[in-house]
């Protein structure tokens, strides 16, 4: 990998770009879950964007993560909030990084206490590669490799405006 610094696209109109890919794709009974926090602003934004009959859901996979037992409980947690039927629902899952899959396994297995689903696809804004489970998103506007080290975080301001930052934690 290159010694210059990453480029950091702009998040606002990554977004935009991945409504436009979703949009040929809708059905009448599609619906968004972001995952939190990232996911969640993500979909959040999308459904501004998309012609969608509901609002987002929104979950915490905390409980559901494959190293709970040693990471304890994220002094985040949020309540899941999914104002939809899911059963026989097509589902896009929304989160804004896609690295190991654990993540996405754990969002699937929170959807599925809520019902069986006709479909789950999976948009993100950023696939980073490193995968540990085989996961791969539908949808997805920037693919890019950074070192194990590496952390990608979308972050949102006060004014609700999405953007990027890396951090090397080596």
């Amino acid at each position: 990998m290159s010694t210059s610094p990453l480029h950091l696209p702009d998040a606002e109109a990554q977004c935009r770009a991945l409504a436009e890919q979703i949009r040929p794709h809708l059905t009448p009974d599609t619906a968004l879950v972001g995952i939190y926090s990232g996911g969640a602003w993500i979909a959040e934004r999308l459904t501004q964007l998309l012609p969608l009959p509901e609002e987002a859901g929104l979950i915490d996979i905390s409980f559901y993560r494959d190293d709970f037992a040693e990471k304890g409980l994220h002094p985040q947690v949020r309540p899941t909030h999914i104002p939809f039927e899911v059963e026989g629902r097509k589902l896009i899952l929304v989160d804004d990084v896609l690295y190991t899959g654990r993540t996405t396994r754990a969002a699937l297995n929170e959807l599925f206490d809520y019902g069986r689903p006709a479909a789950v696809e999976l948009a993100v804004l950023a696939d980073r590669g490193g995968r540990e489970l085989p996961m791969a998103p539908t949808y997805c506007v920037w693919h890019l490799e950074l070192p194990r080290q590496t952390c990608l975080t979308l972050k949102r301001d006060d004014a609700g405006r999405l953007s990027w930052s890396v951090e090397d934690h080596a």
